[in-house]
């Protein structure tokens, strides 16, 4: 569907004219069209095709190219249903300069993933080629842009091919398929109040895709694939006069038809009554209640005016979700969660739209409190702590943006030049936002946002009001819902309550700890501290994003340590304390307490090990913040029973319903069958789970493994200077408690299943089925032998692209998977999920098997093992440019007493691969006496029939 716009590129749209005049503000007409600001190279050929040029160096050695076309499913002919996203499809499937699967095998060769990095989107009014093109080698630039050009102009249109290709789309359109596709169709006509766009969903109709006639898949790309709706961005790390030449060297001669047919926009008329809509499905695993409100004509973009508007709009939506959050965690919520926003619906329209998931009162309450809290901030408005809270926290967010600019990454550029193209957002660029921001948000008054809010929400407009959920028994009529908003709509509202927070989370520790060793390792740019209290951290200043810091810690523990009778209070615990807030605070509370500050600190329980995760922003108060968090976390546990009581009805209203989806019964299926239904085995929560949960014994075993931070050596990586973060770790860090308590894990028996089980499981009403499975067994670890794994199964996830869906159609899209775990014991898994026709399950299991054994048998060929050594090369180029990457791969080392060094020659030791090696990897780990089938197919005869699963009244 149409992707909203992003706050900050549409932010960004407004700030360059300032830097550039040194004009304030309040100088500037409102009206006026901001300025395109420095970096970015805007050009338009003569034939109409406009162009955007950047030279951006983050990620180093690697160009983004795209080409957007102004055409989309919107304007399919009658005969041409589905057929916008079917150009999109023949790309790949031969061109002027390459032959059928020739681009996706070419890319593949330079270490780029189809699916992943090389991709296409059609949506209703555009459609986009994304292109990521590594720059080491020129041809490899040239042959980019040829790939792009004939994209534009030279597909060929095969019949062969076409024909070929109706089964993919199918297999596609097969994927889409089950309740909440069913439910879209059903709303679509009354959500665009019976525009064109209700009947132009991208993926089309399966009977258009059979039998359309391939004179309308040309026809369709001769109207609308044109320079004069084109656009092609290049960014990335290339000289922008390289970049423009090759754009006018092979573009400059595509040329418009003569007789150009009108690129008209589809209107939607504004909804004059109120309706409403109540539909039903019996896969659908929650209840919910949506308002949707007039469709409005969307600002036009670019300009101050505009800009300004969008500020208010995120402080109100920021607001009100926070109001609506509070209502949510009361002891017995009107609903489980509820949220609103002005949504784009296409590019020329929005609307005012609330939904909420009803809680276990029903619809009554929640329309009640959704459309109360709706009214009250009409009538009464906002307060100056709510507004102060919301401003904090949105100067922080572009001021990140901001601190970040140098580490902006050439696709997050594409993208901003994409939207500038398809909707005029403005391009002002980084510094002017900056200006623009710190002068404008501070001066945005608390009367401004609340007119806003009263000009935002409707108080006596048509609307269309949807009932939707899977349990038709509690549906309401048409006629009862219209009443419950009526009611709504009708009860009195006063003024909120205000609570006064504390000022501050705590005071540093008036006794700090101490360092008592430090060494530095200059080969991986680490310093390792020892602090008085025993507890170690490792510090790595990075070069990757600027405002992050982050900061994780793991040890040997986890739940498994604990009783079967405690397990369902030991898998909760972590997420029960986190529900229930830090200290005095709940966690809305804690929220507006550090409204400006850009923090947070998570402790969970894994099933063998004890984790901690933190993120901050690189300013000293942000990290202060993060750290007293973590200190706070392992003082004491704040116990709320209402908060408790809230959290566990929210789960048990989500988990209620959860086995009407096919998909959750399936997993589950495969889940039993993998573990035999050992009562540790890795499964989702379920009711019975909900009932065994007990508030002070989550607490009580949370305390047992997180009131002492022995054995923890916390890894903080990020934008930092080791010597001015000392003081801060040191006096928390270092006076963490350390008392003593078991470092080990407790083997509980978990094991995969043996022998070959194969097992079905019905569900569903779509003609969908799934393949899962899964190979496993003991082996012994090593970063050697976790390679050759990780290659047999990226050659296998090549294969399955050439050969399930290329060659034979049998598959849109499906992955292999595979890793070794040292946890509780050395063992190894290998799955593949494959989703296909009923009909086509055991052709399609016995062509994945035939792979299998061929690899077996014959090993990979050189180009597949290069491709997959390219692909890994280009990954890890970026990998080493992460915080993540470096936080993880650090905390393993030291968590399993590895050499981190590893890291440093990780590409070396790949190179090394052979492919005698991924042969071998396939004879040890595909074993066929040893794996573990189950298919979902749907249900024979279901209790309600396909066509009728879906009931609108």
């Amino acid at each position: 569907m149409y992707r909203i716009f992003s706050r900050f590129a549409l932010a960004a749209a407004v700030a360059l004219s300032l830097a550039a005049s040194g004009a304030a503000i309040s100088a500037v007409d409102p009206k006026a069209t901001i300025p395109t600001g420095p970096g970015v190279r805007i050009g338009k050929l003569p034939n109409g095709l406009t162009y955007y040029i950047r030279q951006n160096k983050y990620p180093a050695r690697r160009l983004e190219l795209r080409l957007v076309v102004k055409a989309g499913s919107i304007l399919e002919d009658e005969d041409q249903r589905g057929l916008a996203h079917f150009v999109e499809h023949m790309a790949f499937n031969g061109s002027t300069h390459f032959k059928r699967h020739e681009v996706v095998s070419y890319l593949q060769s330079i270490g780029m993933r189809f699916g992943a990095d090389l991709n296409a989107f059609t949506s209703f009014d555009e459609t986009w080629y994304l292109l990521p093109v590594p720059t080491a080698r020129q041809e490899d630039i040239d042959k980019g842009f040829t790939i792009l050009e004939d994209w534009a102009h030279g597909i060929a249109f095969e019949d062969a091919d076409i024909d070929r290709e109706r089964k993919v789309i199918l297999e596609e359109a097969r994927l889409q398929k089950g309740a909440g596709e069913r439910v879209s169709r059903a709303l679509m006509p009354k959500l665009y109040n019976g525009s064109r766009y209700a009947d132009r969903l991208a993926i089309g109709t399966d009977e258009s895709v059979r039998s359309f006639k391939p004179e309308a898949l040309r026809r369709f790309y001769r109207d609308w694939y044109r320079p004069d709706l084109m656009a092609v961005v290049a960014v990335g790390d290339v000289e922008p006069e390289e970049l423009e030449r090759q754009v006018k060297a092979h573009f400059g001669a595509l040329q418009n038809p003569p007789n150009p047919r009108p690129r008209n926009w589809e209107p939607i008329r504004p909804r004059e009554r109120t309706e409403a809509l109540v539909v039903t499905d019996p896969e659908l695993q929650v209840n919910q209640v949506g308002l949707y409100y007039p469709v409005q004509p969307a600002d036009p973009p670019g300009t101050y005016a505009s800009y300004r508007n969008k500020l208010l709009e995120n402080l109100f939506e920021a607001m009100l979700a926070q109001r609506l959050a509070e209502l949510s965690q009361q002891a017995s919520p009107p609903f489980l969660n509820a949220g609103s926003s002005l949504a784009q619906m296409t590019p020329r329209y929005r609307a005012y739209t609330a939904r909420a998931t009803l809680g276990p009162g029903g619809t009554a309450p929640a329309l009640a409190a959704l459309i109360g809290e709706q009214r009250r901030a009409r009538q009464y408005g906002f307060t100056e702590a709510e507004l102060d809270q919301a401003r904090k926290r949105l100067l922080r967010s572009y001021e990140r943006s901001y601190n970040e600019r140098n580490a902006r990454a050439s696709g997050n550029y594409a993208a901003e030049y994409l939207r500038h193209f398809l909707a005029g957002e403005a391009l002002p660029g980084d510094e002017a936002e900056n200006q623009l921001v710190q002068e404008l948000l501070p001066a945005i008054t608390l009367e401004q946002v609340n007119t806003f809010a009263r000009a935002t929400i409707p108080l006596d407009a048509g609307k269309l009001v949807t009932w939707v959920g899977g349990d038709a028994a509690k549906a309401p009529t048409m006629e009862g819902l219209l009443a419950d908003v009526a009611a709504a709509e009708r009860a009195q509202v006063t003024t909120r309550e205000v609570k006064t927070l504390a000022s501050r989370l705590m005071d540093r520790p008036s006794r700090p700890g101490t360092i008592v060793a430090e060494t530095e390792d200059r080969a991986l740019g680490i310093v390792r501290l020892t602090f008085s209290n025993g507890v170690k951290a490792i510090v790595k200043p990075t070069g990757g994003l600027q405002d992050q810091v982050l900061l994780s810690a793991r040890r040997f523990g986890g739940y498994n340590l604990f009783d079967e009778k405690d397990l369902a209070s030991a898998r909760f615990a972590g997420t029960v304390v986190n529900s229930m807030g830090l200290k005095e605070f709940t966690p809305l509370e804690l929220g507006k307490l550090l409204a400006g500050r850009n923090a947070g600190v998570s402790l969970q329980l894994s099933p063998d090990i004890d984790e901690v995760a933190g993120a901050a922003g690189s300013k000293p108060e942000d990290l202060e913040a993060m750290l007293q968090m973590l200190w706070l976390r392992f003082d004491g546990v704040r116990r709320d029973p209402d908060l408790f009581k809230s959290f566990v009805t929210r789960q048990q209203e989500a988990l209620r319903h959860r086995d009407a989806s096919p998909q959750a019964r399936f997993g589950d299926a495969v889940i039993d069958a993998m573990y035999g239904k050992h009562p540790y085995e890795p499964r989702a929560a379920t009711l019975a789970d909900l009932a065994q949960l007990d508030l002070d014994r989550s607490i009580a075993l949370y305390r047992q493994r997180f009131s002492s931070a022995k054995g923890f050596t916390f890894v903080v990586v990020g934008n930092l200077d080791p010597e001015k973060i000392k003081p801060l770790l040191a006096a928390y860090l270092g006076t963490l408690p350390t008392q003593d308590l078991p470092l080990a894990y407790r083997d509980v028996g978990l094991r995969y299943a043996t022998g070959v089980i194969k097992r079905e499981i019905k569900a569903g009403t779509e003609p969908r089925s799934t393949v899962s499975i899964n190979f496993s067994g003991p082996v012994t670890w090593s970063p050697e032998e976790q390679l050759r794994l990780q290659a047999l199964v990226e050659v296998m996830n090549l294969r399955i692209v050439d050969v399930l869906r290329e060659k034979m159609g049998l598959i849109y899209g499906g992955t292999m998977s595979g890793a070794i775990s040292r946890l509780p014991y050395e063992h190894y898994g290998i799955g593949t999920s494959l989703p296909t026709a009923p009909e086509q399950v055991e052709r399609l299991t016995a062509a994945l098997f035939a792979e299998i054994e061929r690899l077996k048998n014959e090993g990979p060929d050189q180009a597949e093992l290069d491709k997959v050594k390219r692909t890994w090369a280009q990954t890890w180029s970026r990998s080493l440019q992460s915080n993540t990457f470096w936080a993880a791969a650090l905390g393993a080392a030291e968590l399993y007493g590895t050499d981190p060094h590893r890291i440093l020659d990780q590409m070396q030791r790949a190179g090394a691969l052979t492919t005698r090696d991924v042969q071998r990897a396939a004879q040890r780990y595909f074993d066929i006496g040893n794996y573990v089938q189950v298919v979902l197919n749907p249900e024979t005869n279901p209790k309600t029939p396909a066509a009728g699963a879906l009931t609108a009244r």
